[in-house]
């Protein structure tokens, strides 16, 4: 009976261990990211995680909001896309990332293209 309730005691703090090694991103997030010619563009992200499925949106230079899809977490790691169109072309950008102390360090990446960006978003609220 003893080594039940030990047992049980030891899986119920495993448990509250695990949950708390997961990163929560919700909230609003800023970027300054690298453009053409050396430009420098802003981005925010609004997350709103729930377990390991991220949602939220994303507003990109030309303030266009645009909702992200395919959004998962695990641990400090993410991921999502974001479809967006580019002069009538729909295009797909894929974004990663970790969570990092105050920030959480990203890479985008287009669909169908070798280039990758790097930028690391802080919170904003």
């Amino acid at each position: 009976m003893r080594n039940r309730s030990f047992l049980t005691l030891l899986s119920v703090l495993l448990l509250g261990a695990l949950t708390l090694m997961v990163a929560d991103v919700t909230g609003k997030w800023a970027a300054e990211v690298q453009g053409r010619n050396g430009q420098t563009r802003n981005i925010s992200f609004a997350f709103k995680q729930d377990g390991s499925t991220l949602t939220g949106t994303m507003v990109g230079p030309m303030g266009r909001e645009v909702e992200i899809t395919n959004g998962k977490i695990d641990g400090d790691n993410l991921s999502f896309d974001v479809n967006m169109e580019f002069q009538g072309n729909a295009v797909t950008i894929h974004y990663t990332g970790t969570v990092a102390g105050d920030g959480i360090k990203m890479k985008s990446q287009r669909e169908g293209s070798d280039r990758t960006q790097e930028f690391t978003a802080k919170k904003s609220q």
